[in-house]
């Protein structure tokens, strides 16, 4: 194969054409130019881990409640939970894919399914299993944003006295460190706003924001799961 050939192949691939119809457009069989696209795919990846660096990114996700409250600033009643899916490529149909569970009313990262290898099938499971308990569809956002809506969720969380779910710890690499300046607005109506869940301890969480804003100046309700 070309260079001119295989350069050929990574465009048609950036504009999300099947190997398939690649091998039409140009002529060749379907199995070169799947073979061509792993092999190219392995190297890059290989290459970011001997410069250290993070695999390059596949897809970023998060449900629309999430992405009208707080990228896009529209008014949402939709309980304050978020979930954001990160997805590396790990080379040719595989992947490396992430979950955070946001509160973004009050709590922070409230859980976290750290990363899981996954063929594109697999993958594919596994976003609409992480989805299917939300009533919104979801949509694809920048790494950027994914970045500025866990971490802010984090550091206003932190301002209230609470940390990430223990299994963050495990996912943060993935996920990156933030450089964004993307500025969030997280609570609600100006304020933290507690929704009550099943496995909380409520007592805690009410004493640590009486300790942190004061009594009166955040809103808490009861017995929602």
């Amino acid at each position: 194969m070309q260079p001119e050939q295989e350069q050929e192949i990574l465009n048609l691939r950036d504009r999300q054409l099947t190997p398939k119809q690649i091998a039409r457009k140009l002529g060749l069989k379907a199995s070169e130019v799947s073979t061509f696209l792993q092999s190219h795919a392995e190297q890059t990846a290989l290459a970011s881990a001997e410069k250290g660096e993070l695999l390059p990114v596949a897809q970023c996700l998060v449900d629309v409640n999430f992405a009208n409250a707080l990228l896009r600033n529209e008014t949402s009643e939709a309980g304050g939970l978020g979930l954001v899916v990160v997805t590396r490529s790990k080379g040719y149909n595989r992947f490396v894919a992430a979950s955070y569970l946001i509160d973004y009313w009050c709590l922070g990262v409230k859980d976290a399914i750290p990363p899981r290898n996954c063929n594109d099938s697999q993958y594919k499971n596994f976003v609409q299993l992480c989805y299917s308990q939300f009533i919104q569809e979801y949509e694809e956002i920048s790494l950027e944003q994914a970045q500025a809506l866990v971490w802010g969720a984090i550091a206003y969380a932190k301002t209230l006295g609470f940390e990430p779910h223990r299994d963050f710890e495990q996912s943060k690499a993935h996920l990156g460190e933030s450089t964004s300046e993307i500025c969030l607005k997280f609570g609600r109506n100006g304020k933290p706003c507690y929704i009550e869940g099943p496995h909380d301890n409520t007592t805690k969480i009410i004493n640590t924001l009486k300790k942190s804003v004061g009594n009166g100046n955040f809103d808490f309700l009861h017995g929602i799961g």
